[in-house]
């Protein structure tokens, strides 16, 4: 008889702590979901982090290797193990979410329904909702690209040879299916869940409950689960830039033109298929893609520098000098500044999540933009915290080429070799705030 996982008598939780538990066999992408999600909500600042079944079995057994059969269902003291990991997972859990937090995320199979019972229980008896995310991959040739690009590299098989690994990992995943119990609907109806099926080639959605869990949804529905790159550049050097001034729509300078050509030449190198570039709605950006012919071009208002509001066109000096006290402001808490009549970082990111989502989607794009855009970029890509965000240094003329790896994103930095302006400004120290200054800017509600 099928068992309600939620009973009638539980009480409805609202604005609750959210626990994601996934669900899957190994390989199926599911740490590699985890710590994307877990980038996405942090960038957009929901408190967020991965708690790792994996990580909490080694800790527990030192380090020790064991192979398959220490995964067989029939294996007592294994079971016994990662039975007591789970548990103590579940227990962190909770005191993490005490203090505040938003949103944890169990990273394991969760393959059985008596696991995925006791989850909810132990949820619903500490006030947090719970969300199981199930990724489903039926292609063999899936799987074992999977298993080569991630789990031979994983601490389980340190020093082991890549054959080898290969094999045993291949072994430890039919063990799991022996007790593999999926989310289906005759069974778990009752519960929210979300199935991904082939790295995002179908989806399956049950009683999806909040906003939050609604945009984690959404989120989810657009990322690739297999690698891809993404090129990202500023516009090449500009007037403004030589001259010291923030913001402003200024041409490029001589050296800012030879960047652009230059950056035609090595997007050429790369010989990709269906390039696509994204600029801005400046002169510097478009500017700056205009050697690159034949390639199809886009402009983003999205991607438009920060809005500097009553201090655009003006120096870091002007600034300082006409308005003392926000200029100390935005040197202590940069991140949540916001311009007069313009924007924060903070504004920024809000602005970006849809060319996030969008690049998820994508490949081959290069990003052709301005130092506070390619700073929000690189913070979500790279797992960044909002402090960090306005001082990540992104120098002109050099292409970052960002690739989504198992476990986080490999970043390869090319410098193009034509001189250009720093335009970096080191993060201040011992910074303090005048607070009887005669000259501050006037503030103004963030939408008006």
């Amino acid at each position: 008889m099928h068992r309600n996982l939620y009973p009638a008598t539980a009480p409805k939780i609202v604005n609750a702590p959210v626990v994601i538990a996934m669900v899957g066999l190994p390989a199926r992408g599911k740490s590699y979901i985890s710590r994307k999600l877990a980038r996405y909500l942090n960038w957009i600042g929901v408190s967020t982090k991965v708690f790792s079944l994996g990580d909490y079995r080694r800790k527990m057994m030192d380090g020790s290797h064991f192979d398959h059969s220490f995964f067989d269902p029939n294996n007592p003291n294994g079971m016994m193990i990662r039975e007591k990991c789970a548990e103590l997972i579940l227990d962190d859990i909770v005191k993490w979410l005490e203090g505040k937090q938003k949103v944890a995320i169990f990273d394991a199979t969760n393959s059985s329904r008596k696991r995925r019972q006791h989850i909810i229980e132990h949820c619903m008896k500490n006030e947090c909702k719970v969300l199981f995310i199930e990724s489903v991959v039926d292609d063999p040739a899936i799987v074992r690209a999977n298993v080569m690009a991630v789990k031979i590299s994983s601490p389980d098989y340190t020093d082991v040879p890549s054959e080898e690994a290969c094999e045993d990992f291949l072994a430890r995943i039919e063990h799991y299916n022996q007790a593999y119990e999926p989310l289906c609907m005759a069974e778990d109806r009752h519960i929210s869940y979300m199935k991904i099926i082939n790295g995002g080639k179908n989806f399956v959605v049950n009683k999806l409950q909040g906003y939050l869990e609604s945009r984690i949804v959404y989120y989810l529905m657009n990322i690739h689960i297999t690698p891809g790159a993404i090129y990202l550049t500023r516009h090449g050097e500009s007037m403004y830039n030589l001259k010291g001034r923030i913001g402003g729509d200024s041409d490029l300078s001589q050296r800012g033109i030879a960047y652009a050509y230059k950056l035609a030449e090595f997007m050429q190198s790369q010989n990709l298929e269906d390039l696509k570039v994204w600029t801005s709605e400046y002169k510097r950006t478009i500017q700056t893609a205009a050697a690159m012919k034949d390639v199809p071009m886009e402009q983003w208002k999205a991607i438009n520098e920060i809005d500097a509001g009553v201090c655009e066109g003006m120096t870091y000096e002007e600034i300082q000098e006409k308005y003392p006290a926000d200029f100390a402001k935005r040197d202590e808490d940069k991140f949540h500044y916001r311009y007069s009549r313009g924007e924060s970082y903070e504004d920024l990111v809000a602005r970006l999540e849809p060319v996030i989502m969008e690049l998820e989607r994508q490949k081959n794009v290069l990003v052709i933009c301005h130092q506070a855009v390619a700073r929000c970029l690189l913070a979500y890509f790279l797992d960044k915290n909002y402090e960090e965000l306005p001082y990540i240094k992104v120098p002109l003329h050099s292409v970052l080429k960002l690739t989504s790896v198992a476990y986080g994103c490999q970043v390869e930095q090319f410098d193009l070799n034509v001189p250009a302006v720093n335009t970096h400004r080191e993060r201040p120290k011992n910074v303090s705030i005048s607070r009887d200054s005669e000259h501050a800017l006037e503030t103004v509600p963030a939408h008006e």
